[in-house]
């Protein structure tokens, strides 16, 4: 009942006043009260305020998207890249390696052929 005695109140007030520049003033004042009592109603979020926020994050989230693709791309592409040298790499390593393995090869065959060379000849002088 305290709410509608003020609004009473009020509502004599303004009839009450004898020019416009009073009414304002008894407006205003009464705006300044109710902010007072409802400090909350200063931060109260707007349609249009919550539109506007709910559009500048879209854009963010569409540009960290954006980002991100271009980073996974980015990633993708070194990878490719770094999977490709090592490819060349170790194929290099294994071509010397077949290399190494096949002079060595020819060498054991070539030294165990001069054993059964020197052998043959062995038994027959001997």
């Amino acid at each position: 009942m305290a709410h509608s005695a003020k609004v009473i109140d009020l509502y004599d007030s303004l009839l009450d006043a004898k020019d416009d520049r009073t009414r304002a003033k008894i407006i205003a004042s009464a705006f300044e009260s109710l902010e007072d009592r409802y400090p909350e109603l200063r931060d109260m979020a707007t349609g249009s305020g919550v539109r506007q926020t709910e559009l500048r994050l879209q854009k963010e989230i569409e540009q960290v998207r954006a980002d991100l693709s271009r980073d996974i791309e980015q990633v993708r592409a070194d990878l490719s890249k770094e999977i490709a040298e090592m490819r060349v790499d170790l194929t290099q390593k294994i071509a010397s390696s077949n290399v190494k393995m096949l002079f060595w090869t020819a060498a054991l065959l070539f030294a165990q052929m001069i054993t059964i060379v020197g052998v043959i000849l062995g038994t027959r002088m001997g």
